[in-house]
């Protein structure tokens, strides 16, 4: 009852570590060792029963030279016979012409199996009893930790550098497929799939609202245009991946999609050094 009121009235102790110092927790560890304990004493005194009960009404063996085992070691290691020798493990009795061979389960095979059964204990102590060891979702927790710091290294390194100030206009088509996949993933929903414009203006005309050149749409992507409902990026891409989208974006001039919004703002003269063009599908 009372573990029934705790699991229903305090979920953070359900899922809290379990306190070796509480009475209780101690307890249960306790009676959880002893019953893994009491199963592989009882299993090895069921196997030892069971070794004696077959010695006991096995035929006389008084007189009975046993044959040589001429085996190699590694198989009487491994408890393996071979083919050869199958007549020599046939047992006296049979059911409907069906025979018994004398075959125990192979030595690597049971010991394969109490290994599993040690490693069993072994892990469930360190990882859900002494909570010593890092399971799955510790070693998650690490691991983004880690690249966590990586990535804001990397920022600091590279995109760092890259300010409203020092924004270049990037020509190498790498650049500008970046670009592409960031303008496809974030910003389609307000300028259109082929930036033609909807809720927000064509990009591919020649009227800017807010500057088109390369440090203009650099400031207007970082901090955005509140008034007019367009959020500001510089949380969710670092510099780098906003000269990217910014070079996507004036690459795009003249391209003249169907259903292209009308001009919006003053209109600018093309840049002197245009970027690549990149197919927008």
């Amino acid at each position: 009852m009372n573990l029934l009121l705790i699991t229903l009235t305090d979920p953070v102790t359900e899922t809290s570590a379990w306190n070796l110092t509480s009475g209780e927790d101690l307890l249960w560890v306790v009676v959880m060792m002893f019953i893994t304990i009491g199963s592989g004493l009882l299993l090895v005194i069921t196997l030892y029963l069971a070794y004696i009960l077959r010695k006991a009404l096995a035929p006389d063996s008084v007189g009975i030279v046993k044959p040589v085992d001429t085996r190699p070691f590694w198989q009487r290691l491994m408890g393996l016979s071979p083919l050869s020798q199958e007549k020599d493990l046939v047992m006296d009795h049979a059911y409907d012409g069906i025979a018994e061979l004398d075959n125990p389960t192979p030595n690597w095979f049971m010991a394969l199996f109490y290994g599993t059964i040690a490693f069993g204990l072994i892990y469930w102590l360190i990882f859900h009893t002494f909570r010593t060891g890092s399971i799955m979702e510790q070693e998650y927790s690490k691991e983004v930790a880690i690249a966590e710091k990586e990535r804001a290294a990397y920022i600091k390194l590279v995109a760092g550098k890259i300010n409203e100030n020092s924004a270049t206009l990037l020509t190498d088509k790498k650049g500008v497929e970046a670009g592409k996949v960031l303008f496809n993933q974030y910003c389609t929903a307000c300028h259109g799939q082929n930036a033609e414009g909807k809720v927000g203006p064509n990009l591919t005309d020649e009227y800017w609202l807010h500057g088109g050149t390369i440090k203009a749409v650099f400031h207007t992507v970082t901090e955005g245009v509140p008034e007019k409902g367009m959020l500001s990026w510089k949380k969710q891409l670092n510099p780098l991946q906003i000269q990217q989208v910014s070079s996507y974006v004036l690459s795009l001039q003249g391209i003249k999609p169907a259903g292209a919004k009308e001009p919006q703002g003053d209109k600018m003269t093309p840049t002197a050094t245009p970027a690549p063009k990149v197919a927008i599908r």
